[in-house]
């Protein structure tokens, strides 16, 4: 058991860390929210997805999903031209300064759809979950595959709370706001990057 546990935990460590839209859109919130808890709804929504993927990818549902070409291709596409409208908001974004008023801060509803767009219509976090996690998870059956499972979920969860807190903590050491405004465009065109990936995927899948 603890075997399972354990290979839960690295495994899930080695998958999150890589810098990606989904770490940096929480990162960038856990900046730009005037506090932790406004912070809040990026960092459940981003947990709850990834659990969901894990949940799905071990129990093998994420596999037949994406076995039909039609609906990954409808997938991709509401995912491409959403990410574009995300890093175009995450661009015109102000970092809230001691000295001067600025944009307000994405709203819960906004965090909640921009988090829930780069976690579940991102390829990249799709294949690492289900090409990863679920077929590591085919070596465990039963109590193990479950401490196997919740052990990876976890990690998931420590992570985006973590990343949130790491982005509160620049902002107090930025009060003038120019390492967030950098931030918010290297976010942007992180997620650019991602969307731009998608609709590389897209094009490749109606030529062939």
């Amino acid at each position: 058991m603890l075997e399972a546990i354990l290979h839960g935990v690295v495994l899930a460590f080695g998958l999150i860390i890589p810098l990606g839209a989904q770490n940096v859109f929480v990162f960038n919130q856990g900046a730009n929210q005037p506090t932790f808890l406004r912070a809040l709804p990026v960092v459940l929504t981003a947990s709850i997805c990834d659990s969901l993927l894990i949940l799905l990818a071990v129990l093998g549902v994420s596999l037949i999903v994406l076995s039909m070409p039609w609906l990954q291709l409808g997938l991709f596409s509401v995912g491409f031209f959403f990410l574009l409208y995300m890093g175009w908001s995450v661009w015109k974004s102000n970092p809230s300064s001691a000295s001067e008023t600025t944009d307000k801060p994405l709203s819960a509803k906004r965090q909640i759809g921009f988090a829930a767009s780069v976690s579940l219509l991102n390829p990249h976090a799709i294949m690492d979950t289900i090409g990863v996690i679920g077929t590591s998870s085919l070596n465990y059956a039963g109590l193990e595959k479950w401490l196997f499972t919740i052990s990876c979920i976890i990690i998931s969860w420590l992570w985006f709370i973590g990343l949130a807190i790491a982005g509160r903590w620049l902002k107090t050491i930025d009060q003038s706001g120019t390492w967030l405004l950098k931030l918010n465009q290297i976010s942007a065109f992180i997620i650019w990057g991602v969307a731009l990936y998608i609709g590389n995927l897209i094009v490749r899948e109606l030529v062939l």
